[in-house]
C-alpha cells in the first residue's frame, strides 16, 4: 500500500515538474519573441516610412507640375507652385536620409499615384481644378496621418526628426488645399447657376 502511494506521489511529482518546465519554456519563448519581432518591425517601419515619404513627395512634385500647366484658377496654379517647391525640398532631404541609412530608395512614383496622374492629365479647365483640389485634400490628410504615426513608431532619431519637422508643412498644405477646394467648388456652383439662369431665359 505504502509502495503504491509512494509510486503515485513520485509520478505526480514528476508530472508536475515536467508541466512547470514546459510552461516556463513557453513563457520564456513568448518573452523573447516580441522583442525579436519588434526589432525587425522597427527597422521595417523606418524603411517603409522613408520610402513612402519619398514616393509621396515625388508624386506631389509631378502632380504639381501638371497642375501648373493645366489648372485654370490662379489659386490652383499658386498651390501647385508651392507643392513643387516644398516637396522638391522635402524629397532632397528624404533622399539624403535614405542614403545615410542605407535604404534602397524608389526612383519613381507609386502605381497608385501614376494612375492619379493619368486620370488628371485627361482633364482640363474647372474640371481639372476640382479633381486636383479634391486629390490634394485626400493626399495631405493621409500624409499627416502617416507622419503622426511615424513620430511614435519609427526608431531612428533622424527619421523621427524628419517626420516631426515636416508635419507642420503638411498641415499648412492641407489648410491651403481645403481653401483651394472650397474656392473651386464655389466657382463651379456660381458658373452652374449662371449658365442655368441664362438657359431659362
Amino acid at each position: 500500500m505504502n509502495q503504491s502511494l509512494a509510486k503515485m506521489l513520485y509520478v505526480a511529482g514528476v508530472t508536475t515538474f515536467c508541466t512547470f518546465l514546459g510552461c516556463w519554456a513557453v513563457l520564456a519563448h513568448q518573452e523573447n519573441t516580441p522583442k525579436t519581432t519588434q526589432r525587425a518591425n522597427a527597422h521595417l517601419s523606418d524603411e517603409v516610412f522613408v520610402r513612402d515619404a519619398a514616393e509621396g513627395s515625388m508624386a506631389e512634385v509631378k502632380l504639381g507640375q501638371l497642375a501648373e500647366e493645366k489648372a485654370q484658377a490662379p489659386e490652383v496654379k499658386n498651390f501647385a507652385k508651392r507643392m513643387v517647391e516644398d516637396h522638391s525640398k522635402a524629397l532632397e532631404e528624404i533622399k539624403q536620409l535614405g542614403s545615410k541609412e542605407g535604404i534602397n530608395m524608389p526612383t519613381d512614383i507609386s502605381h497608385k499615384d501614376a494612375e492619379t496622374y493619368n486620370r488628371l492629365s485627361k482633364l482640363s479647365g474647372p474640371e481639372f481644378d476640382r479633381a486636383y483640389a479634391q486629390d490634394m485634400v485626400k493626399d495631405h490628410q493621409k500624409d499627416i496621418s502617416e507622419f503622426k504615426r511615424a513620430e511614435t513608431s519609427v526608431q531612428k532619431p533622424e527619421v523621427k526628426e524628419f517626420a516631426q519637422k515636416t508635419l507642420p508643412t503638411l498641415q499648412s498644405h492641407l489648410e491651403l488645399a481645403q481653401h483651394m477646394q472650397a474656392h473651386v467648388s464655389r466657382e463651379g456652383m456660381s458658373k452652374g447657376k449662371a449658365s442655368g439662369g441664362a438657359s431659362q431665359r
